[in-house]
Formats: structure tokens, C-alpha cells, sequence
């Protein structure tokens, strides 16, 4: 097993700010605009680097989606930034009427997702808005794990051709992947090669499915662990090849299990490869106030809740062979 290590931790949403202001750098029809929260979503570098090409719109949401929309008839390249549930619960019909049926150029950036928005509570945390993005035809949605792949994946979605949402997050989280990575829409990464069982992992839960995978490993379980970072292109073949080798599946993601990277992955288990899978997920609820650890642990969120899902579902694969 590749033993992964981490030097620091940073928010994924820094990488953000940081990939914004590349993609600036590299294509001057790079936009942004921003919902009151420029410190927040850390697009205060690009701000003061391309004032003219920042645009403050305020507490708008629906307002700043119209403007976005617009902006891309001309040419521009518009990201848009707020917290996650203002970016997809407060604004859905202006991203479904004016952006994904109108197949408009804008990338709809999300900071603060899941439950580790932490003490803000649940009216501010959102965990249902993959399934909502996932759900609107032409949608590319994609979540990555940490600083680096954050920062690559902010200046792909700048040259991908259609409506993208990027979710990011507030706390800090280990960087592990490469600083030069070339971030590919739709290509599952390969964390480490295993035969006993597939953690299917995305965003945070990423890193959890790493030291899981360290402990299996200690207990004689060989897991292969794959972060899924786009849902949307998934990354079908990815999948199959993993189960075809494991024949067991665990998805972990900080999301509700109604309609994000678990329910994903079920539909192409049930159309092609049909195999035990156990979700590592929020249990359609809502979050609440607390540290992001707090909630991370109480909603099953983390290493542990992982392995406790890897040794149910082996023990269903050898119940059922």
C-alpha cells in the first residue's frame, strides 16, 4: 500500500482562490463575481489583480446567476462565488432556467459544503446539493479533495466548455496530492490498488478513506481506494474495473445518501456489475452547530465509520459467495 503524508493543512476553498486568480492570469474573459463574501471565498487576490474584471453584486444570489448568464453571451468566462447553500438551494431556478437549459458558460463555485461548515448550523449547510446539480442535464459537478487539487481543478473548469459546479470547502484538511497535477473532468485518481473491497471516496472524505485504508491494512484487509472527484461525468469504467477485482463497494462522501456520489455509483453497479455496497454518508438528516470534528463524528464522517462499513460489506460479499 502507498503510504501517503502530509506536511500541512490548508481550506480547500484557499485553493480556489488561488486557481481563480491563475486562471485569470492565463485568459483575460476569466470573470468573477461574488455574493458579499470576496474574504470568505478567498477571491480577494483576483479582486485586487483584475479590479476591473471582479464584480461585487451583494447579498443578490438570483441576481448574480442572471448576471452571470449574460455576461457569458459576450464572451466572458463567469465564476461565481458564495457558501454552498446559497449557491445552489437559494438560486436553483435561475441555475436550471438561465444556465443548464440555456447550456451557459458559467462556473458556479461553492465554498463552506457539507456539514464542516461547522458552528454556522444547519440553515447554513447544505448536503443535498450534489444531487441537485447532478440532476440538471449538462451539469458537469465536480468536489475535490484538498488545496492542490482544488487550485488544478479551478483552472481546468476554466477551459471546459459548459455550466460547472465546483464544490470547496471551510476547514483545514491534509495536502497530499501533487502541486503540479493536471486536473482531468471526469477521470477517477487511483489513491491505492487493493483486491478485499472499492472505498469509492470524494472531497473531504477522501483523506479519511486514506488512514481507513491504513488501518484495514493492519487488520489484513487489502482496500482500493479510488477519489472520485467528479461526480458528474462519472467515471463509469473506473468503477467497474475496481468492483470486477473487489466485488464489494463502500462510498463515502459528506452528503446526504439520498442522491450524491453513493447513489451515483449504485445506478452503475445496478445496470452493469450489480455487488454489495455500504454508504458512508449523512442519514437523511439535517447538520447542526458544532466543531466540523464534532460533526464529522457524530453524523459517521470519518475513518472509523469507513471501516465499520468495510467490514459489513465483506462479510455480505463472503455471506452471499
Amino acid at each position: 500500500m502507498k503510504k501517503y503524508t502530509f506536511t500541512e493543512k490548508k481550506d480547500t476553498r484557499s485553493g480556489f482562490g488561488a486557481g481563480l486568480l491563475e486562471a485569470g492570469k492565463k485568459n483575460k474573459e476569466v470573470v468573477a463575481l461574488c455574493a458579499d463574501l470576496t474574504g470568505s471565498l478567498k477571491m480577494d487576490a483576483f479582486q485586487k489583480e483584475f479590479p476591473e474584471r471582479f464584480f461585487q453584486v451583494g447579498i443578490a444570489e438570483a441576481n448574480m446567476i442572471g448576471i452571470a448568464a449574460g455576461m457569458t453571451i459576450g464572451g466572458k468566462i463567469p465564476f461565481t462565488g458564495t457558501f454552498a447553500n446559497f449557491s445552489t438551494g437559494r438560486v436553483y431556478d435561475q441555475i436550471r432556467q438561465s444556465v443548464a437549459y440555456s447550456d451557459k458558460n458559467v462556473k458556479i463555485c461553492a465554498s463552506h459544503a457539507g456539514l464542516t461548515l461547522g458552528e454556522d448550523g444547519a440553515t447554513h449547510q447544505i448536503l443535498e446539493d450534489i444531487g441537485m446539480m447532478k440532476m440538471l442535464p449538462g451539469m458537469t459537478v465536480i468536489n475535490p479533495c484538498d488545496y492542490n487539487q482544488t487550485k488544478a481543478a479551478t483552472i481546468a473548469i476554466a477551459e471546459h466548455e459548459g455550466p460547472v459546479y465546483l464544490r470547496f470547502g471551510r476547514p483545514t484538511v491534509p495536502v497530499f496530492t501533487d502541486p503540479d497535477q493536471k486536473f482531468e473532468i471526469g477521470k477517477a485518481w487511483m489513491v491505492n490498488e487493493g483486491k478485499d473491497v472499492s472505498i469509492f471516496a470524494t472531497g473531504h472524505l477522501v483523506w479519511k478513506a486514506i488512514e481507513a485504508g491504513e488501518k484495514l491494512a493492519e487488520m489484513g484487509i487489502d482496500a482500493e481506494i479510488i477519489n472520485i472527484h467528479t461526480i458528474k461525468p462519472l467515471d463509469v469504467q473506473a468503477i467497474l474495473t475496481s468492483v470486477a477485482k473487489t466485488g464489494c463497494v463502500v462510498s463515502a462522501e459528506e452528503h446526504n445518501r439520498l442522491g450524491g456520489l453513493g447513489d451515483s455509483i449504485a445506478q452503475v453497479l445496478a445496470q452493469h456489475s450489480p455487488a454489495p455496497q455500504e454508504y458512508v454518508a449523512v442519514n437523511d438528516s439535517f447538520g447542526e452547530s458544532g466543531t466540523p470534528d464534532q460533526l464529522m463524528e457524530k453524523y459517521g464522517l470519518n475513518s472509523e465509520a469507513i471501516i465499520k462499513a468495510v467490514q459489513k460489506v465483506i462479510a455480505r460479499k463472503q455471506a452471499r459467495d
